[in-house]
């Protein structure tokens, strides 16, 4: 099957249509027609080969769309030709290591990175899943658009309720209010959490409301931050910038956890003393394994968490990548087939 897509035939360059053939469909893999791709700041990372990608690269890997093709062994009675489904950042493990065997497959040393490989992503008309128990019927109640984007900054920002037990009593604050921050925010108030929004610009006051947020904290030029010393059971950071690390740990009660979900581009500052002394934690996260996922679609479906988007055609996906480049985007841009 040929394959259209856009591509960057050079690192850094704006995309460019290109093709390419992907061969027989494997017994259980699964092709997917490409209705809608989110842009993730990290397929600019994979366009500018930050984490090793070659050239053409082929980027996106927040999809939603139709199944047209499912290998001989795909369970039909669970993903069938003409179904509305969803497609993340990992389409396949080993599902044989004891990640896998217990349930922790986006832990699996052999995963399948859509995200990272950059040679067959969403910023196409096709796309091959290597697993089929990684393509996710989508809900009724969920459009195609806002779909995509649920499948890595809503399967990011959910897995940490999961995974770490946080409870509706308790407190929890977010880093930053972008691509993943809005998510994160209408996951806690959704959750039942008292939640407070943090970022430095003070002008999301009334965004973040909007979105679920009991309180808000203005860090550039106020000392609101250390004010709320002692304050969170949990923060979840999404920023990729370099903060004060040690002020948002003051910010935790004694054995409150720092998520970190955004990777900051430079390597963390802090002192031991912010974590021994109160027994505090900071915890990694990456996206969700397959139950996970499913999870967060039907928690999503009942309580109205959906991604805030811009819509592009898929011919103005350079206009798309410039905006989400610059910022400006609120919450995350998507890109929709013609």
């Amino acid at each position: 099957m040929r394959v259209n897509a856009f591509a960057a035939t050079t690192t850094g360059a704006e995309l460019t249509p290109y093709e390419y053939e992907i061969g027989e469909l494997g017994p259980l893999e699964v092709d997917v027609e490409v209705t809608h791709c989110g842009i993730c700041h990290t397929d600019l990372t994979v366009i500018d080969s930050d984490w090793g990608a070659t050239v053409p690269v082929v980027a996106g890997h927040e999809v939603a769309g139709i199944v047209t093709a499912v290998g001989s062994l795909v369970d039909t009675d669970r993903l069938a030709v003409g179904q509305r489904v969803a497609v993340g950042g990992i389409t396949g493990t080993c599902m044989s290591c004891e990640y896998c065997l217990t349930g922790r497959q986006q832990l699996c040393l052999s995963r399948d990175n859509l995200a990272f490989r950059g040679d067959r992503g969403g910023f196409a008309s096709s796309v091959r899943a290597s697993d089929w128990r990684f393509v996710y019927p989508i809900p009724e109640s969920i459009d195609l658009q806002h779909a995509g984007s649920l499948l890595c900054a809503g399967v990011t920002t959910f897995a940490p309720f999961i995974r770490h037990g946080i409870k509706p009593t308790d407190h929890v604050a977010v880093v930053g209010i972008g691509g993943l921050g809005h998510l994160a925010i209408q996951f806690a108030a959704a959750w039942g959490c008292e939640v407070t929004a943090i970022s430095s610009s003070p002008d999301k006051r009334e965004q973040v409301t909007e979105l679920g947020a009991d309180h808000f904290i203005a860090t550039r030029g106020t000392n609101e931050l250390a004010q709320a010393a002692g304050t969170f059971d949990f923060i979840i950071s999404t920023v990729t910038a370099n903060i004060p690390w040690d002020d948002y740990l003051a910010a935790l009660k004694p054995q409150g956890t720092l998520i970190m979900v955004g990777v900051p581009e430079e390597a963390m500052q802090l002192n031991p003393i912010s974590l021994v002394f109160s027994e505090k934690k900071i915890s990694g996260g990456l996206v969700a394994s397959p139950s996970e996922t499913a999870q967060m679609l039907d928690f999503a479906a009942r309580t109205g968490v959906r991604p805030t988007i811009e819509i592009f055609a898929m011919s103005d996906i350079n206009k798309a990548i410039a905006r989400v480049r610059s910022g400006d985007v609120r919450y995350r841009a998507v890109v929709a087939a013609q």
